[in-house]
């Protein structure tokens, strides 16, 4: 089973999650307090860059019969499609620079270059997904509905396409977004369920009509009427297609490296039930996972290089997750909690194992529904369901030692054991 009661999979008591709880509610009021023109100053530059990046891959698409050409205005167009999603998009429409009272970077008001309405994804990602991150049966990103991604989701023969399905998730991924909101396989059986699911249906068929037409016929129109040549439309439809793949596929190794990889961990429902503060915090440094990133990297993943900081403070500006990153390690350091992070190819290589593992049945695994690289309970530590995991502070040294320190020790004694004879 998932994780079912998460102060004690982290070894902390009541007071330790508060004081924990506390000292990261610190963290927020210093960054908020120290929000200024340098802030507003990143946004705008950013705005500035992306949109010059744009016109500049639409500008290289007239001359894309050249086949230089036209790889150079994919990519232009591609990566302008990445920073307007990732560091514009999902990071305006969390609330990131609300603050400054700007109607043009404003929540309520940023519509991105996506299939998915902006409407829509603010309340299946920055609602749901932030709420009850990593929930079972309340998180529909774990595993967006096709994928099975822990053990703790009963495998069924359709599973078996597990990496198919992630091939094609990952290529056309703004499609994903667009219909997770629609929940199709959810049955509706009350005539307002009905009509407000043909509402967001005739949406989300207009947003795409607005992105399709805008990409994939109004361009490509342009480019043949000024080149007079079929070709160079037909070369700009390619390589807006282009583009969007570029974008789509980077957009899905970003999201999934956040939450796939060892170590992001999932929870049961009666976690949320009574969560405090505290707690709510503590789930979304156990389920969000890191990658290692300079200022390239964390600028074209939106700053999501940071996800755990984002998780914790998903409103906060994406440029301060860096700093607020050393807080939070220290934190981490400091109440014995794993840190989750690596590089950008190995926390990837990771999710994309755990999806190829759990594509079969569990009898086929190693590990277990309580302890698995990618699935964890409480129950992994425990030798006696009368005992309650807590952390203890070595005599000698004075620090404490919790989840880090018996993660650690579990796979040294696991280590020492016999192979299993599975894979």
């Amino acid at each position: 089973m998932a994780i079912s009661d998460i102060p004690e999979y982290a070894h902390l008591t009541d007071a330790d999650v508060e004081a924990l709880g506390a000292e990261l509610d610190q963290i927020r009021a210093d960054i908020e307090a120290d929000r200024g023109a340098r802030d507003a100053r990143y946004i705008r530059n950013t705005i500035m860059f992306q949109r010059t990046l744009e016109v500049s891959g639409r500008a290289l698409t007239f001359g894309a019969r050249d086949r230089r050409l036209w790889w150079a205005g994919a990519t232009a167009l591609g990566v302008a499609k990445i920073v307007e999603n990732m560091e514009l998009g999902h990071n305006v429409m969390h609330g990131q620079w609300d603050w400054m009272n700007d109607p043009e970077v404003h929540s309520t008001s940023w519509e991105w270059d996506n299939t998915g309405p902006s409407a829509h994804w603010k309340h299946t990602h920055n609602y749901i997904h932030h709420k009850y991150t990593n929930v079972l049966g309340m998180d529909a990103d774990v595993g967006y509905g096709l994928l099975r991604v822990t053990r703790d989701q009963r495998w069924k023969p359709f599973n078996l396409g597990n990496i198919a399905y992630n091939t094609l998730l990952a290529l056309g991924f703004q499609y994903g977004v667009a219909v997770q909101h629609l929940e199709l396989g959810k049955k509706r059986r009350t005539p307002e369920a009905k009509e407000q699911f043909h509402r967001d249906l005739r949406d989300v068929g207009i947003k795409i009509g607005r992105q399709a037409g805008k990409d994939y016929i109004a361009y490509p129109a342009l480019v043949g009427a000024v080149t007079r040549s079929r070709t160079g439309a037909r070369k700009a439809f390619t390589a807006n297609l282009m583009a969007n793949v570029i974008r789509n596929v980077w957009t899905n190794a970003v999201i999934f490296c956040g939450h796939f990889p060892d170590g992001a961990e999932k929870f049961t429902k009666q976690d949320v039930d009574s969560e405090t503060r505290g707690e709510w915090y503590l789930r979304q440094m156990l389920g969000s996972a890191n990658f290692r990133s300079g200022p390239v990297l964390g600028f074209m993943s939106g700053n999501l290089s940071y996800q755990i900081e984002h998780h914790i403070f998903p409103d906060l500006p994406s440029n301060r997750l860096p700093e607020i990153a050393v807080r939070v390690q220290a934190l981490c350091a400091k109440y014995d909690i794993p840190y989750t992070t690596g590089s950008f190819p190995v926390q990837y290589a990771k999710s994309w194992r755990t999806i190829a593992k759990l594509s079969l049945p569990n009898k086929y695994l190693s590990g277990t529904v309580d302890d698995a690289p990618e699935t964890a309970s409480e129950q992994r530590f425990k030798t006696s369901s009368d005992v309650r995991l807590v952390s203890t502070v070595d005599p000698t040294t004075g620090r404490r030692k919790g989840l880090k320190t018996a993660i650690v020790g579990l796979k040294d004694r696991q280590a020492r054991r016999p192979s299993p004879s599975r894979a």
